[in-house]
């Protein structure tokens, strides 16, 4: 036997803000028999086809050392460069600039500090192969 991942887990102080921060990022949506609303302290938001889910949660203790897990993102309709500049329009702030000639990534923290990490498109690394 196995398990399956029923979703992720992430703290925060604010988890309706913090929801509707992440739906903009990845295009996600409420649960839609529990929508979330200001003042729920458990917001749960999934990718339009179901495949995954993120759960924000409050805790009373703030973020103080660096993430052990986060999520790295390949932009879908764009390159990385331009999903950098799309995510810091909407709060995000950088960490690292990580990028090479040839690959790496950014490090941006979302409103609340949680890192997450800014991969090349499909697009981008398949013009790389060629």
């Amino acid at each position: 036997m196995v398990s399956a991942v029923s979703h992720t887990t992430i703290d925060c102080s604010d988890a309706y803000a913090l929801s509707e921060w992440w739906k903009q990022v990845l295009d996600y949506v409420d649960v839609a028999d529990d929508p979330n609303e200001p003042g729920h302290e458990e917001c749960m938001i999934l990718a339009p086809d179901g495949s995954h889910r993120l759960l924000f949660i409050e805790v009373p203790e703030g973020k103080v050392v660096k993430n052990r897990i986060h999520l790295d993102l390949r932009p879908t309709d764009r390159s990385r460069d331009a999903e950098v500049e799309r995510l810091m329009a909407l709060g995000a702030v950088q960490l690292a600039d990580l990028r090479t000639a040839t690959g790496g990534w950014v490090t941006l923290a979302d409103p609340e500090g949680n890192e997450l990490c800014i991969l090349r498109s499909q697009a981008e690394l398949d013009a790389a192969a060629r």
